[in-house]
């Protein structure tokens, strides 16, 4: 079977009411499906969403069929991309009109919208990777503890959270040291290619790696209080977890698990070094509620008030729960 047969051309039909795209890898499995009911409801959209799967490292033409279903159907509103974001843009750039600058310094986009004849393209991951910091790390966590950032992953998620981080303004907010391991040069490239843009002092190094046992190893020379992040989609689009079962989490660390859903091997890892070692763990959860409601919000033009927030993050957590 062609990627091109795989990528769901059966969905993109000719829509007759307000549709949002949902482009992943297993769309199907995703909470969205059963929260964007209850949110289209809260905020008066009368929308449906569809998923569309495709795989990863899709051919160009997989991209290309949903981007421009999206910009010539009248109907079809845009929509969000999570793993397939660097490469979509790559297939697809000729399509846009519109780029927002943390899509042109980033090199993906994660929402798909359009305004009159524009076809928009932005990277809301920077934003909703702040969002998501901001409820649960303090502020000046990183200058009162002087923990450091390991990121296993190079991709879209890992983009956006070092971009983030360069941004603040106040030093207390930002780790003074960030350390990015990938399985494959090119994202790692890409990554430097991006840091190298950035007005920053924070130190950054890249590591070329597929080993979970030297994983273990840089994550054994982090300082205490440092947080080590899975941004690998193993997990949940690929199994297992990009450390071993010996691996040991930085002593009052934190363990953030960027998925929310899957087997979440990473998650459970550091659960079991909770007591021991003082590890404080956040899953993806408030990631999605965060990256969603800021997607819905430009692709139906919606104002996100924090009190509209509130009411979509308590719909949200009902079907959770």
């Amino acid at each position: 079977m062609s990627d091109t047969m795989v990528g769901q051309s059966h969905v993109l039909v000719k829509r007759e009411g307000p549709t949002m795209y949902f482009v992943g890898v297993t769309t199907g499995k995703s909470s969205i499906m059963k929260v964007f009911p209850k949110w289209s409801d809260i905020l008066g959209l009368n929308a449906q969403i569809v998923g569309y799967d495709a795989p990863i490292h899709a051919q160009d033409e997989v991209y290309r069929a949903i981007t421009e279903h999206i910009k010539t159907d009248p109907l079809s509103k845009g929509a969000l991309v999570t793993t397939h974001k660097i490469d979509l843009l790559d297939a697809t750039r000729d399509l846009f009109e519109y780029l927002d600058p943390y899509a042109q310094l980033c090199g993906e986009i994660s929402s798909i919208s359009k305004r009159g004849d524009q076809l928009r393209g932005h990277a809301k991951d920077p934003i909703t990777s702040g969002l998501s910091l901001q409820a649960f790390v303090e502020p000046g966590y990183w200058g009162r503890t002087g923990g450091e950032v390991l990121c296993l992953g190079a991709g879209g998620s890992a983009v956006a959270i070092s971009v983030y981080f360069a941004g603040l303004p106040d030093a207390a907010d930002r780790p003074k040291k960030f350390i990015a391991v990938n399985r494959s040069a090119p994202r790692l490239e890409s990554l430097k290619a991006i840091h190298a843009k950035l007005d920053t002092d924070i130190e950054f190094e890249y590591i070329l790696n597929d080993d979970p046992r030297v994983n273990d190893e840089i994550m054994g020379q982090l300082p205490p209080y440092s947080m080590v992040i899975n941004a690998t989609g193993m997990g949940k689009d690929r199994p297992g977890s990009p450390i071993t079962d010996d691996g040991l989490f930085p002593e009052n660390g934190w363990a953030w698990e960027l998925n929310y859903r899957g087997e979440l091997d990473f998650m459970h890892q550091a659960e079991r070094q909770q007591a021991s070692r003082g590890v404080r763990i956040e899953d993806g959860w408030i990631y999605f509620v965060h990256g969603w409601t800021q997607v819905i919000a430009e692709v139906f033009d919606v104002t996100l008030t924090p009190e509209i927030f509130a009411k979509l993050d308590d719909a949200a957590s009902s079907i959770r729960s």
